[in-house]
């Protein structure tokens, strides 16, 4: 077994102060390994990294078009949101075209991650609504293929015909029979991966295409719909929000609890997962960063960047004290 690489570090008084060590694969639109870093078969739950994955039998079963899904709602079925209006919003819209409404969503309340939202439920003496969670949009896309279905109500069990086409597509696409599953924070199965499985995945849909049969032009709706909405995906202040747009919508990125995350380059037809083994969500960004750097295209200059590698470190006075950065030989 290959033991993880350092991928990123904070330096502080010109010493070494902490060091995130990890693993991480490039593949190729043929699924082949381009680079990796550490050990590409590391079994690892990709958590909502997968989400797009996870969204593939939503689309290919026609439930998708059949309920009128706009793009930006295939955008909130694959986000990790914070919870802002622009979500929320969404969601609750989402579930009333249904003839549904927040009791029948299984992803559980979530306080709100955006300020302004946490700080509307303060002043009006509210209660945070399981729209509010960041799975909410993918659990609207799992009531619309329940509905389609003709399924029951309990859609995040593990034999429920959706979580069955969940873990069809999952392991189809990513080529690795599942290596079995843990329940997320949102109560929905997630199926462990190597990761080099989960690299093959975003390399299919980097070069899916969208003339080409069902599963590809489903893939290549999602990834479509991820970079024209970078604001749905995550949200102000996010690293996938502010980064796909510093990419100009050409690239989709996706990250994942634990310090999981992944990047679809369609231009490049090539795919990227990473896990940072320590969990150390810091380490996560400035490693992805990093590796779209590498790859030609995130600007190393541009703010988002900046903000996440060979970033500054200021104490409370604003002095600069230290600074965060990837680790020498990685990428």
């Amino acid at each position: 077994m290959t033991e993880p690489v350092a991928m990123a570090e904070l330096w502080r008084g010109g010493m070494l102060e902490s060091r995130h060590l990890g693993h991480a694969v490039i593949c190729d639109e043929k699924g082949a390994v381009i680079e990796a870093w550490g050990d590409p078969q590391a079994v690892i739950f990709p958590r909502s990294s997968c989400k797009m994955l996870q969204a593939l039998p939503l689309l290919e079963s026609g439930a998708a078009d059949a309920a009128g899904l706009t793009e930006a709602q295939l955008a909130l079925a694959c986000a990790s949101h914070q919870g802002a209006a622009i979500h929320t919003s969404m969601a609750s819209q989402w579930l009333a075209n249904l003839g549904l409404s927040d009791a029948d969503l299984r992803c559980g309340v979530q306080e709100p991650g955006d300020k302004e939202e946490r700080h509307r439920l303060i002043k009006t003496n509210a209660s945070a609504c399981q729209v509010h969670n960041n799975c909410s949009g993918k659990h609207c896309g799992f009531l619309t293929l329940t509905q389609h279905l003709g399924a029951g109500p309990e859609y995040v069990d593990l034999d429920h015909p959706v979580q069955q086409a969940v873990k069809a597509a999952f392991e189809e696409v990513t080529g690795e029979a599942s290596r079995g599953h843990g329940i997320d924070g949102c109560s929905a199965p997630n199926f462990a991966t190597p990761l080099v499985g989960l690299a093959r995945s975003m390399a299919f849909f980097a070069a899916a295409n969208p003339e080409g049969d069902t599963r590809d032009r489903a893939a290549a709706r999602l990834t479509r719909a991820m970079m024209a909405h970078p604001e749905l995906v995550a949200g102000e202040g996010r690293a996938c929000t502010e980064l796909m747009r510093a990419m100009d919508g050409k690239v989709a990125i996706k990250t994942g609890a634990e310090a999981v995350f992944v990047a679809i380059l369609p231009e490049r037809k090539r795919g990227i997962a990473l896990k940072i083994v320590d969990g150390g969500t810091r380490a996560a960004e400035a490693a992805i960063c990093a590796l779209l750097v590498r790859e030609g295209v995130l600007d190393p200059d541009h703010p988002a960047t900046l903000k996440r590698l060979n970033a500054v470190q200021r104490n409370w006075r604003g002095a600069e004290v230290g600074i965060f950065r990837k680790s020498d030989g990685f990428p």
